[in-house]
């Protein structure tokens, strides 16, 4: 396979999925939309994601990003589990961001267990696609 020229700058690619046993994806769509519309390459797996197929879709997408999608409370066991897995499969440089229904109080847990960017409801689409810009860039 031929390298890109390097004048051709390559697009951010994000995997994007709803862990657990959550069947609310309207939110994750409209975040998915706004990464894309921002030109990034989005890969949605879908509802009732486990943590293993996640981080095999990963691993076979070779993305740059994990973006999580949490509403059913299980964030504390999913989110952490999903970056343990990421690690096993040699994924260290992913960004892992997670949205939804987290409290505030779990935030630095999940910080410290590898997620690098939590956002909660109401954050603008903007501030989401600036954040993965940003870290992705400094992470090349």
């Amino acid at each position: 396979m031929s390298q890109p020229h390097p004048s051709t700058t390559r697009k951010i690619r994000v995997l994007v999925a709803k862990p657990g046993l959550d069947g609310h994806d309207r939110g994750v769509k409209v975040v998915a939309r706004a990464l894309r519309d921002a030109g990034m390459e989005v890969i949605y797996t879908g509802l009732r994601q486990t943590p293993e197929m996640i981080a095999e879709a990963a691993l076979q997408e070779d993305v740059d990003v994990v973006g999580l999608s949490v509403l059913s409370g299980a964030h504390m066991a999913l989110l952490p589990r999903i970056v343990e897995l990421l690690r096993e499969n040699g994924l260290d440089d992913v960004l892992v961001v997670a949205g939804g229904i987290i409290p505030d109080e779990d935030v630095p847990r999940l910080k410290e267990a590898g997620i690098h960017g939590i956002f909660g409801p109401g954050t603008l689409t903007e501030d989401i696609v600036h954040f993965i810009q940003e870290h992705v860039k400094k992470q090349e």
